[in-house]
């Protein structure tokens, strides 16, 4: 029987995996400015027409984009700063502190340290002479657009300052609900933080908007991701306590993992809250409509995270971070996605189907229209001989050599056991002596997959040194970033063999469904009824 809301995905096409803030740059982190504009430049050099990033959301402990401070804001470290400087609103010598930063990792403590004071003196420019306009656009209207989650996230960060950075559960209690706080009338020092984040919005969504209209003048389409939980500690839970399995104080009643899987033996603590599955279909799902509707305003396309979740989840009971004592409990099921479907006609989702997957998150995914993921790098090493060898692929899919939370390919090659080392190298004709994610690459861009995601170091033949993230770990991740030399490198050694390999295996983005049509004489024959 045909699925009731068709995949979107009909065209054979390719892209690159890189996060924003692995982009080079002088200001100690990557940017949307100059730096996201020559890696544009890059893909169109390649011929490549997507480009996937994690969550753009502010972080916090951790560093993780995974888990933020909002689902609806962005990370004013993403900011250039350059036009800033442009307009007035900086002196060049301002942004001094955060040119001496490293330039080959990302050191978020001296981020932190500096980069926050050079976006405070921009505010008090701005402020003082009255301004309105960035980059013609107003201020007044951005407020009055966002509203909807912008009074909450600014007064959720003016109060997380006032109570010296404690998370929200942990607040005064005439603060702890926001139904109980009124944004227009906040104390003074809480004004003189929450104020400022809302400037540091505008001037985001501003760049953000540029940065979109570049990519789209590039033919070149950019895949966000969004995590399907959202942290404790943030202006979501604060705001929309109800949409969570809460108590009175704003604790948890169970959290989020998931059991022992290929990441972890243990399996993984997220200690995300839950959503209350039934408050939220009662409200037809607002919060999550609201949710999509403003990420399909930042994105062409979306990879839904831990999409199995829908279907059914890991609960982990509040008192133990022993995700081993967790519970398999049924998520909201297709009713989310036809409802999702009526009020949000064009919901372009990649679904995140990694790990122990069951029939019913297949059928979900089915019934939904949305094509899943393959990653080579789960073919051997994993649980051999699964769908994520080529030859299993099917055409409504997205194939990676790996993901964020891989090793690089060639990291992941030296840890192959013997066995899996030999088995690997047959299957993707790789030398012996040979140590290289190019095969691999080649094998991604063959598969009948409609759509081939490739993270950047792989195109460098990079080892351990650049992976991106460890799951399970709580130190060192997120650093990685591309340097000066490196980009080069992408246009004149990784270029080239892109585009071979789009024109080659007919990855040109360019609409057409070849479909299977047998030869003269081989038509297929119908039996009488």
């Amino acid at each position: 029987m045909p699925s009731p809301h068709p995949c979107w995905l009909k065209e054979r096409a390719a892209g690159a995996l890189l996060h924003i803030s692995s982009l080079p740059g002088c200001h100690g982190i990557g940017n949307l400015g100059t730096p996201a504009i020559r890696f544009l430049d890059f893909l169109t050099d390649a011929g490549l027409q997507y480009w996937q990033i994690c969550p753009i959301g502010p972080t916090g402990y951790g560093d993780s984009p995974y888990q933020s401070f909002s689902s609806f804001a962005g990370n004013a470290y993403f900011l250039d700063l350059e036009p800033l400087i442009e307009e007035g609103l900086l002196e060049p010598g301002e942004t001094a502190p955060l040119r001496a930063l490293p330039h080959d990792h990302i050191d978020y403590g001296g981020l932190y340290t500096e980069f926050w004071d050079v976006l405070q003196l921009a505010w008090k420019r701005f402020q003082r002479e009255r301004r309105d306009l960035f980059a013609g656009r107003s201020f007044q209207e951005f407020r009055e657009r966002n509203a909807s989650w912008l009074d909450g996230y600014a007064a959720f960060m003016g109060l997380k300052a006032w109570h010296d950075g404690r998370p929200w559960p942990e607040w005064e209690r005439p603060w702890r609900r926001y139904e109980d706080v009124d944004p227009a009338a906040l104390p003074a020092p809480v004004r003189e933080v929450s104020e400022p984040h809302r400037f540091y919005q505008f001037l985001f969504y501003t760049q953000w908007e540029q940065l979109r209209a570049a990519a789209a003048d590039r033919g070149i389409r950019i895949i966000g991701d969004l995590p399907i939980f959202t942290s404790l500690d943030s202006a979501d839970c604060w705001q929309f306590a109800e949409v969570f399995r809460l108590d009175a104080d704003g604790q948890p009643l169970a959290v989020a993992g998931v059991p022992p899987d290929y990441f972890s033996e243990k399996g993984q603590f997220w200690g995300n809250p839950l959503y209350d599955w039934d408050y939220l279909r009662s409200t037809d799902y607002a919060w999550w409509v609201h949710r999509l509707g403003h990420a399909f305003g930042c994105y062409d396309v979306l990879r839904l995270d831990h999409f199995r979740a829908f279907d059914t989840y890991w609960e982990i009971p509040a008192g133990t971070d022993d995700p081993r004592e967790g519970t398999m409990r049924e998520g909201p099921g297709q009713h989310f996605f036809d409802r999702i479907g009526e009020q949000l006609p064009r919901t372009p989702i990649i679904a995140e189907d990694l790990g122990y997957i069951t029939r019913g998150v297949v059928e979900l995914r089915r019934h939904a229209g949305l094509p899943g993921m393959k990653v080579l790098q789960f073919g051997y090493g994993h649980d051999d001989n699964n769908v994520n060898l080529p030859h299993f692929h099917e055409p409504e899919s997205v194939v990676y050599t790996g993901t964020h939370d891989n090793d690089t390919t060639r990291g992941w090659l030296h840890s192959l056991s013997p066995e899996q080392d030999e088995a690997t190298r047959r299957y993707y004709s790789l030398p012996a002596d040979a140590d290289t994610a190019w095969p691999f690459i080649k094998a991604a861009c063959a598969s009948v997959a409609r759509l081939a995601v490739l993270p950047v170091q792989d195109f460098l033949d990079l080892g351990s040194e650049a992976r991106f993230n460890r799951p399970g770990t709580s130190e060192g991740n997120w650093r990685w970033r591309l340097r000066e030399v490196q980009l080069e490198r992408l246009h004149v050694e990784a270029a080239p063999r892109l585009r071979e390999y789009r024109d080659l295996f007919d990855r040109t983005g360019d609409q057409r469904q070849r479909e299977y049509s047998a030869p003269p004489g081989h038509e297929a024959s119908t039996s009488p009824s």
